[in-house]
């Protein structure tokens, strides 16, 4: 219909005007013959960005003479993301009651010796069209804002007095408790129930040692927690040889300056530190299974509520960020994928990833197969997350337990080549964003010191073949499995079966016979 329309104005054109002139102006005869890349007259010469050379990508570090290392990568723009990142975590919690650091990430950009409350800070960030954001992970704690360049010594100095000057008064401690306990109440009720699966599943792993230990403070320490123990652990943990003062966006001189003006002679309101007392235990990777019995009956009513699920999730010990099986374990988590039933997309969605076709496109009943791989300084857990009908669990545990047995078999070239390219593509898209630059730069700079380009790492994972996979797979199916499970159990395979299904062939379950049904 639309192609017939557009014919008839052409004709009606050709008619008005004579097929002579029509031909004239549509060839563009009738315009001034004048090239694109020729200067128009009387137009300013334009002025484009240009890089020189290799060296415009790098990230500059220096180290201050107190041990802080200052790190920055340069972006074209007027707005900057700067932040204070500290080695400090949940998995740092041995000595104290756990949860301090998911209270010092709600404690976080009150008030300070400068600011006297929460909104003279988001005041102050306001002139320079700047937002503020304070994040924990097992490993890692992260201040960071994003504003504009010029106001960098406001940003640099209000970073300054957030992590080191908090004032953490009586009345914001306990409205910070008011905040713990809901989340902990929400994180029992959502639908989504990731969160709680991989808080489980690493329980289950690393039983009761760093990476293991509750990220979310537990119930019974909300109570616990006061100024005095706080305190404590930042005196440890707060030192500036365990931190980075990251910038994307910005001259790294300009960085420095302001660190050597805010951030090299500051007293901390905890006194003195000491790095005696700094846990540096090395993850035990333990294995086990963790069973929460829930009713999933519930979780989401309304016009179209989710049916009642059962959710398994198991694990496998991988390998640190450091070593350099990392790279191909990116790969192999890649080529697993995965996602929910009703996840829509096409190719570049993942629609080739195996938990695609060998397990939701065969077996319609899963509602979930989503491969997750977590990487630690000294360990790392790939796994499986699986949901479908409490009556169906043992056999989601045998399609799940087949899959990782399937990893160690001879992967396709072309579906190799799919995962590499897609890790590729999502590694640069990501780092195209000014945010996941600052946290990629910190958290390398933090934890080795230096920083892998983009570049550098698409060349090592365009260098990860079959036999890498093969290897990987045949080292990780030689630990003990790690299993998390939450909703109605009653289907649920005994541990020793799912862990002599991981050491089988085949990767089935034992058979049970029962006599009665």
């Amino acid at each position: 219909m639309a192609t017939h329309m557009s014919k008839c104005r052409t004709w009606s054109r050709v008619q008005r005007f004579g097929i002579a002139a029509y031909r004239k102006y549509s060839s563009g005869s009738g315009y001034p013959n004048i090239s694109l890349s020729t200067p128009l007259p009387g137009i300013p010469k334009p002025v484009f960005a240009s890089v020189d050379g290799q060296e415009k990508y790098e990230t500059k570090i220096t180290t201050l003479e107190n041990g802080l290392k200052v790190a920055s990568q340069n972006k074209f723009g007027q707005f900057c993301t700067v932040g204070i990142l500290v080695n400090s975590g949940s998995r740092h919690e041995a000595k104290y009651p756990s949860g301090i650091a998911h209270f010092l990430e709600k404690l976080a950009f009150s008030s300070t010796a400068q600011y006297g409350s929460k909104d003279e800070i988001l005041l102050t960030l306001e002139k320079h069209g700047g937002i503020c954001d304070c994040q924990t992970s097992r490993d890692t704690t992260m201040y960071a804002v994003s504003a504009e360049v010029k106001g960098l010594d406001t940003v640099v100095s209000l970073l300054s007095d957030a992590v080191l000057q908090p004032r953490l008064l009586d009345e914001e401690i306990e409205m910070t408790r008011m905040v713990v306990r809901f989340e902990l109440e929400d994180l029992n009720m959502r639908p989504d129930p990731e969160p709680l699966l991989t808080e489980m599943i690493h329980a289950a792993a690393y039983r009761g040692n760093t990476v293991g230990l509750p990220r979310f403070c537990p119930a019974d320490n909300v109570e616990k927690i006061d100024k005095k123990v706080l305190h404590s652990y930042l005196r440890n943990y707060y030192c500036p040889e365990r931190m980075v003062l990251a910038g994307v966006g910005i001259e790294h001189e300009q960085l420095v300056e302001c660190a050597r003006k805010y951030l090299l002679n500051v007293k901390p309101v905890w006194g003195t530190s000491t790095v005696a007392n700094v846990d540096l235990s090395v993850a035990q990777y333990t294995g086990g299974i963790v069973k929460m019995e829930k009713d999933m009956s519930d979780v989401s009513l309304g016009p179209t509520p989710i049916p009642e699920l059962t959710h398994i999730m198991i694990g496998l010990e991988s390998c640190s960020f450091l070593e350099e099986d990392f790279i191909p374990f990116a790969v192999l988590n890649m080529m697993m994928g995965g996602g929910g039933s009703f996840s829509a997309g096409g190719p570049g969605k993942g629609m080739f990833t195996r938990l695609y076709l060998n397990v939701l496109n065969r077996h319609h009943w899963m509602y979930n197969a989503t491969s997750y791989h977590h990487s630690y300084e000294d360990s790392g857990l790939l796994c499986i997350h699986a949901s479908a009908d409490p009556r169906q669990v043992r056999e989601m545990v045998e399609i799940i337990t087949r899959e990782f047995i399937q990893m160690a078999g001879n992967a396709g070239e072309m579906e190799l080549e799919r995962a590499k390219t897609q890790l590729k593509s999502m590694l640069m898209m990501n780092l195209e964003s000014r945010p996941v630059i600052f946290e990629d730069v910190g958290r390398q700079v933090l934890s080795t010191g230096k920083r892998k380009l983009p570049h550098e790492l698409c060349e090592l994972i365009s260098n990860v073949t079959a036999s890498d996979i093969k290897r990987v797979t045949t080292k990780m199916l030689r630990s003990k499995p790690a299993v998390a499970a939450l909703g109605d159990l009653t289907e649920l395979p005994s541990y020793e079966h799912i862990q002599a299904a991981l050491s089988s062939k085949d990767g089935r379950l034992p058979r049970m016979y029962r006599l009665f049904r």
